[in-house]
């Protein structure tokens, strides 16, 4: 697992924070976060890429972002915004791509986690590493690791971008 604080250069990302931040950003709301049926949890996404190539028009702005972490193959890219709870909500821990990719294949891919902003909220891994919500900060491990997020109680929300890729 790699941690990179301050991953972008503080001019570009003054440029994308804003961006996914506003009120002009498009986002697109999800009734489940961990499996379909959970009551009372939703969560607002932005997919950027998926397998058959780019689906959004802020593409263009990760573009630094993809240059830094040099991927031979984009499987997805996907933001996720959750709004803040009273008390911090853990999701429940999964891999990203387990529904397309084998055990075995899924450990050639790997995961990125970009977090857009600063906030309690987490991601958690199984063996009960934590890593805080800390703008500008870039977290990388093998894809076949399984984590969680959550929510934050502190902001309005935490946000998020997920990149799967081959390295």
């Amino acid at each position: 697992m790699e941690i990179i604080d301050n991953f972008l250069d503080q001019k570009k990302f003054d440029e994308l924070q804003p961006l996914m931040m506003g009120e002009n950003f498009v986002w697109y709301y999800s009734d489940v976060i961990d499996y379909k049926g959970q009551k009372d949890k939703f969560m607002f996404f932005h997919m950027f890429y998926a397998r058959a190539g780019p689906t959004s028009p802020f593409l263009e702005q990760l573009n630094p972002t993809i240059e830094m972490i040099d991927p031979v193959s984009l499987f997805r890219i996907k933001a996720n915004l959750l709004t803040r709870t009273s008390n911090i909500i853990e999701n429940e821990f999964h891999v990203d791509m387990e529904d397309y990719l084998s055990k075995e294949k899924l450990k050639q891919w790997a995961t990125s986690i970009f977090y857009v902003n600063t906030n309690n909220g987490y991601t958690e891994f199984e063996d009960g590493t934590k890593v805080e919500s800390v703008a500008n900060r870039m977290i990388t491990f093998p894809g076949n690791l399984k984590h969680r997020g959550t929510s934050c109680t502190d902001e309005k929300t935490r946000v998020v971008i997920n990149f799967n890729y081959f390295k």
